[in-house]
């Protein structure tokens, strides 16, 4: 006597309720993890180890240098300018603008001839670092990871930059970026902005003096 095959495909009814299921799990996901704001969350944190590398780097330099300038070749430009890392046409190539001092707090007037991702003076931390005995801890200076080819800045659009300053009084400087996620930007879970001990609450701030 043969045996009767008592085994079921799944009904279509049945496969459609699955897809639905499924569906929902993978909306659920993206919404809970939310892709694009973990991006941001690693560019940032890029932003933070990027500042506190050159930090460190400066810290290193005017400690071991007998005479450390913490710009040009005498320190003279401190006075004068702030140095950063908006894009020229081409952001990749690591040419950049060197700026003066901003009069206003969203960094709206820029002069100066292009600076670059050399390390020493012509860079856009232009602290001669190759002078650290043992050389320079850093071979080149980073960029802010979205290499924008804004030439203009200002705290209200969306262009992210890594700024330098300094000041001749003190030999102090200070370092600054834009943070993007909501995460770590001012006013989030895990505000680094207006937590750093910096007068500016729109950036994030590290160095030797937080009010330049």
């Amino acid at each position: 006597m043969n045996k009767v095959n008592t085994k079921k495909g799944f009904t279509l009814i049945e496969l459609l309720i699955v897809i639905g299921i499924l569906a929902i799990l993978a909306t659920v996901t993206l919404l809970v993890l939310n892709p694009a704001q973990m991006f941001a969350q690693a560019r940032d944190s890029q932003r933070i180890s990027d500042l506190n590398t050159i930090k460190s780097a400066i810290a290193l330099y005017t400690s071991t240098v007998t005479t450390p300038y913490l710009s040009d070749t005498a320190g003279t430009n401190c006075a004068t300018k702030i140095w950063g890392t908006i894009g020229t046409s081409s952001p990749s190539s690591g040419t950049i603008i060197a700026t003066r001092v901003f009069a206003d707090t969203n960094k709206t007037a820029f002069i100066g001839s292009p600076a670059t991702t050399t390390v020493g003076i012509n860079g856009w931390v232009p602290v001669a670092l190759a002078d650290t005995a043992g050389g320079s801890p850093i071979s080149s200076l980073p960029l802010d990871p979205t290499s924008p080819s804004a030439t203009t800045f200002s705290n209200t659009n969306a262009t992210y930059a890594y700024f330098y300053t300094c000041s001749t009084t003190g030999l102090v400087f200070e370092l600054n970026a834009t943070l993007e996620s909501t995460r770590y930007s001012n006013g989030g879970t895990d505000d680094k902005e207006s937590s750093d001990g910096g007068d500016r609450t729109w950036l994030y701030e590290t160095g030797s003096a937080l009010n330049l």
